[in-house]
């Protein structure tokens, strides 16, 4: 293993961590550190960013392919989907919920669960058709 991969592999390791810390810091109102969970944050998300400089200097430039509008698509639909089934999963599981929030909360976990599911057979036929 190169100095330089490890290198990624510990700042990326502990930049996730002080940034999940902070970011547990700032949500969780029992804490009241909702301010230096913003400061962690930052420290943590600054970590992550040194990664950008360390894997420039250690991996050359690569020649670009053209764009693969199936993986495009793919990233699209899949992202949609997991934003559809969040705000459902967040209705539901909101302090109290109402029977129509339930409701609302189910429907849009299962659309949203479909709508991934059948982000795979999407990319299939995208790939298909371009090749």
């Amino acid at each position: 293993m190169k100095k330089d991969t490890l290198l990624e592999i510990i700042l990326g390791t502990i930049g996730g961590l002080i940034f999940a810390i902070g970011m547990c810091m700032c949500l969780i109102p029992e804490w009241n550190l909702f301010k230096t969970g913003v400061v962690v944050t930052i420290v943590g998300f600054i970590l992550l960013l040194c990664i950008i400089p360390v894997y420039r200097s250690s991996h050359p430039k690569k020649k670009h392919d053209p764009i693969h509008w199936g993986i495009v698509f793919a990233w699209i639909i899949g992202i949609l989907g997991a934003l559809v089934m969040g705000f459902g999963m967040s209705k539901i599981m909101h302090r109290d919920p109402s029977q129509t929030d339930m409701i609302i909360g189910m429907i849009c976990g299962v659309v949203g669960l479909i709508v991934c599911v059948l982000d795979y057979p999407v990319y299939s036929y995208l790939n298909k058709k371009n090749d």
